[in-house]
């Protein structure tokens, strides 16, 4: 559908309102509703939105000294653009229509708003003369819990939906099957195709992977399916969960990104090797170096938080260096060898809980970097278990110092831009100072009485 069929169909709609969505800093949808004539109104007028979306943390703490805005501004009203090929219907909310929007008309916001970011370098791509297709999958823990049971709880020892370690399991898939078929049946209907669901090892913890398609819309996809995958489950008396390690006795929750190129000329896959799927084509080659080349210093674009990194530890199936390998699960980065429309590239370090357009913005521009540059590919390819390789360069090992090190990073700022990086290095430097600030569970128990 074009713009005027949407438009159509707004005012076709015998409902009052719609809604509409923006994605903050942190990857959180926040939105409201709005009436039908206020959007139309939008179509061609824009729409004000509280850019205090900008200014305060994920649990909605005003920042004491950002830049882009804050008491110092006032908190007023930016122009936000509702993006309407973004139309969908949620059809586990009576079918209301619903699209996002974003802050790339606004000049105080256009440069720090995730989704403009990552719709800046999606151009860049394409002037290049490549289609970037990208999908993700994730992984999520499930609770028979309610947000009012858990908040009784202090929001501790959540009961997980099932128990016991269970990957892959028909019988636990056969027990919730209500709740898993509601959520391949009503994502289909909201345009988000899941290509596969399952169990994976932990209590109640579930995996699904996601249709690929180009960029724009993959992220899209991301960040609607993580919000209606919590909004079907309240739904079902479960609460979803995509932090990114909610418990020491279980791996962490994966959000992992799919990725390809296409010629815009010939239209095929870059990433595929039609004489032998066991050679990298020398594109892909130039790409992995990029995104090794990179990663330690723009590391917080795929994790994010204080617990992201919780993550990043042996065994326990995420990635823990600088790495890559065909086909191996231990490495940072997996090339996965195949047909024509499944070869393709697969960046393991995001987690569950990173904003989708940042780290989908980070994965790109980086291997962008590596193809521009023509870098050599000089990280030996993993043979075997990269957990227990000796010469493995590691990760950084918490927010903080991998914060400084993207603060302090010239690359990263050449990649997105000295504002973006600015601000997005203020927020989580503030998210490291929230978490210093408090007495932890671990250390009244250890230092309480015996000190």
């Amino acid at each position: 559908m074009n713009n005027q069929d949407i438009v159509n169909k707004i005012e076709a709609y015998e409902g009052s309102h719609i809604k509409f969505g923006v994605v903050d800093i942190d990857g959180v949808l926040r939105g409201k509703m709005i009436s039908k004539k206020k959007f139309l109104k939008s179509v061609s007028q824009k729409i004000g939105f509280c850019n205090v979306l900008f200014g305060w943390d994920v649990n909605d703490r005003v920042y004491d000294d950002s830049k882009v805005t804050g008491w110092h501004t006032g908190f007023p009203d930016s122009a936000a653009s509702i993006d309407l090929t973004t139309y969908r219907t949620i059809p586990w909310n009576d079918n209301i229509p619903m699209f996002l929007a974003d802050f790339s008309p606004s000049v105080e916001l256009q440069d720090v708003c995730p989704r403009n970011l990552l719709r800046r370098i999606d151009e860049k791509c394409r002037k290049g003369g490549y289609i970037p297709k990208f999908s993700t999958e994730y992984e999520w823990f499930n609770f028979l819990e309610t947000p009012q049971t858990f908040s009784d709880k202090g929001k501790l020892n959540p009961e997980p939906l099932t128990p016991g370690m269970f990957g892959y399991s028909f019988l636990r898939s056969s027990q919730y099957h209500e709740y898993m078929n509601d959520l391949v049946v009503q994502m289909e209907v909201f345009g988000i195709p899941i290509e596969g669901i399952h169990t994976e090892t932990g209590d109640g913890v579930y995996e699904a992977c996601i249709e690929y398609s180009d960029l724009m819309e993959a992220a899209d996809r991301s960040v609607l399916f993580k919000t209606g995958v919590k909004e079907i489950a309240f739904r079902h008396g479960v609460m979803a969960s995509f932090m990114a390690k909610w418990s020491n006795d279980f791996p962490g929750s994966g959000g992992h990104i799919h990725q390809s190129l296409w010629s815009g000329k010939s239209g095929n896959n870059l990433f595929y090797n039609q004489e032998s799927k066991n050679d990298i084509p020398q594109i892909l080659e130039y790409y992995i170096a990029g995104q090794l080349h990179c990663l330690p210093e723009i590391l917080p674009m795929y994790a994010p938080t204080v617990n992201s990194y919780k993550r990043f530890v042996p065994g326990s199936w995420a990635s823990t260096s600088v790495s890559w390998a065909r086909d191996n699960r231990t490495a940072a980065l997996r090339v996965v060898p195949g047909r024509e429309n499944s070869s393709r590239l697969e960046t393991r370090v995001p987690g569950a809980d990173a904003n989708p357009y940042l780290a989908m913005a980070a994965a790109l521009a980086s291997g962008l970097y590596g193809i521009e540059n023509k870098l050599t590919l000089d990280v030996a390819e993993t043979q075997g278990n990269e957990y227990s390789n000796p010469e493995a360069r590691k990760l950084p090992s918490n927010l903080q110092d991998s914060v400084s090190r993207m603060k302090t990073s010239d690359l990263a700022k050449d990649l997105f831009g000295k504002t973006f990086v600015d601000h997005f290095v203020y927020t989580r430097e503030w998210e490291w100072e929230q978490f210093s600030k408090k007495v932890t569970d671990w250390e009244l128990e250890r230092y309480f009485e015996i000190i």
